[in-house]
């Protein structure tokens, strides 16, 4: 019999890929005297703007490959979700209040900037609390560590000091990649001046490593010399990177595309610091539905909050998921398809040996242990039947639902429950507005009076193919070449829409005789109106 870790070690998911390739890094380090009580993974954040969802898809894949790491190894592993806090405020977000206010901190610590939202005790408490609260409303198991506690309570004093040893390896790895002018002002130092509190871009003057302290000129030109431990300075976000790996003993860390050109870099300072670097991936990023870049400062995606009131966490994780390496448009329209992909992955998973569902996305979302609970209906059919029926409670939604699934209820079906919410909210918002209804040519007119006609004569019925196949056959008969165009015909005509789920399930669901009177209406002119 095949054990589950041979079922892993075989897996083509790619989780399963990125999880031996860890794997293989870990036993080296054993085999070389090098043994840790724990493989670390991280996920990193700039809380500089409101989280969006690419945040919650780097926690989210790293989860994968670390749930996927433990059908390989016994060995425990810890998730660190780190916030670069600490980090100046350069810019305000477009899309936060108080703009006013904000400008008279910038370049301070996110930290130490009110916070616009009036909630919390800085904008960067504000921005963590937003991440906090929804990986731990999804479940995710992590440690989540600041930037500014790490720097202030001593955590990096160590590796500070080491820096402060090898500045000038430091130095020379970090000025080849600058410009000529940038070159002359640079240090992978940043003090916190003791009179603005301004993170200052300013060169060190000098660096005295037995005394752990660096000199520079403050604002108003004072020269200043004060402890690089203690919070008193952090690190550029290039040898911030290799100091993180170091201090906190990274073994795995993803990223997006734009980081590509700077990862050698991350290793190299790593390695100057007496660490050995971390496994990365690199994922591609995420656009909005212009093909632009989703930026938090822009908010030029979908928060986390926005998809969550048109569809459950699965669906997003699922969109998370697909083909990590590849850039994807990330906006409302494709909501509905995600969220019926995802139901027919985990109606798929249900009929899978133990090979087949470890490769099955929703076993990685589900943490090996998906909800057996049956969808009957599908998303796309739903906002259809809102359309057609009016619908603006659940209540009526379900009365279709229970004749078409007897046995189906909101009880025993908590999450169908849910989508039926979902449903109606997102029409409402999105498919409603979008509506262009059409008067039927000639051709169309004939063939809907016949349809109508047929569906009469299926008073009850609610098996789906059957009335699938009168539609077809009357399609047919009516010379539509190719036979989409027919389909195409009956939901602009019947919903303002060019597309929609199979004509007979949705016929079946609303019931033919309501089908065939929603046809009557349509031909007459009525949704036009």
């Amino acid at each position: 019999m095949t054990s589950r870790r041979d079922i892993a070690m075989a897996a083509k998911a790619w989780p399963f890929e990125e999880a031996r390739k860890l794997l293989a890094r870990v036993e080296r380090d054993e085999a070389a005297g090098k043994k840790k009580s724990h493989v670390t993974f991280e996920t990193g954040y700039g809380p500089s703007g409101l989280p969006h969802i690419g945040t919650f898809g780097e926690v989210a894949r790293t989860t994968w490959i670390r749930r996927a790491f433990a059908e390989l190894s016994d060995k425990p592993t810890r998730l660190i979700a780190f916030s670069d806090d600490m980090d100046g405020m350069r810019k305000i977000p477009d899309n936060v209040p108080h703009h006013d206010m904000l400008r008279e901190h910038l370049q301070k610590p996110l930290t130490s900037v009110p916070d616009p939202f009036g909630t919390h005790e800085s904008f960067a408490h504000h921005n963590n609390a937003r991440l906090r609260s929804f990986l731990d409303g999804f479940g995710f198991d992590y440690e989540f560590i600041s930037a500014t506690e790490a720097y202030k309570s001593g955590r990096f004093d160590a590796v500070l000091l080491r820096a402060l040893a090898v500045y000038d390896e430091i130095m020379a790895i970090m000025l080849p990649t600058l410009g000529s002018e940038r070159r002359e002002t640079y240090s992978p130092f940043l003090p916190i001046s003791p009179k603005t509190g301004r993170v200052l871009y300013v060169p060190m003057k000098r660096v005295d490593a037995q005394a752990g302290t660096i000199t520079f000129d403050d604002e108003d030109g004072e020269e200043i010399t004060q402890p690089v431990t203690g919070g008193h300075a952090k690190m550029q976000w290039k040898p911030d990177f290799g100091m993180r790996w170091a201090a906190l003993g990274i073994d795995f860390e993803m990223f997006g595309k734009d980081h590509l050109p700077n990862q050698a870099i991350y290793a190299r300072i790593c390695k100057a610091l007496g660490a050995e670097p971390p496994v990365n991936y690199v994922f591609e990023l995420f656009l909005d539905q212009n093909g632009e870049k989703i930026s938090k400062s822009k908010g030029n995606g979908i928060a986390v909050e926005e998809w969550l009131t048109y569809s459950a966490p699965e669906s997003l994780a699922l969109f998370m998921y697909q083909k990590p390496k590849t850039a994807k448009r990330l906006y409302f329209d494709i909501i509905p398809k995600e969220v019926d992909d995802y139901a027919a992955h985990l109606d798929k998973y249900w009929s899978q040996n133990e090979a087949e569902r470890v490769e099955n996305p929703v076993w990685h979302i589900h943490g090996g242990k998906p909800p057996q609970e049956p969808w009957p209906v599908s998303f796309a059919l739903l906002l259809n039947l809102v359309s057609a029926s009016n619908a603006e409670t659940s209540e009526i939604l379900w009365g279709f639902i229970r004749a078409y699934a007897p046995g189906v209820s909101p009880k025993d079906n908590p999450s169908l429950d849910r989508l039926v919410g979902y449903a109606i909210r997102y029409y409402a918002d999105f498919v409603r507005p979008k509506k262009k209804y059409r008067a039927a040519t000639e051709k169309e007119h004939a063939a809907m009076v016949e349809l109508a006609a047929a569906l009469d004569q299926m008073a009850g019925v609610t098996d789906g193919e059957m009335i699938q196949n009168i539609v077809y056959e009357i399609g047919k008969k009516h010379s539509f070449e190719p036979l989409r165009d027919w389909f195409k015909a009956l939901y602009e005509v019947l919903f303002g829409q060019e597309q929609g789920p199979r004509f007979g399930s949705f016929a079946a669901l609303y019931g033919a005789t309501a089908t065939a009177a929603m046809i009557r209406h349509a031909l007459a002119g009525k949704f036009i109106a």
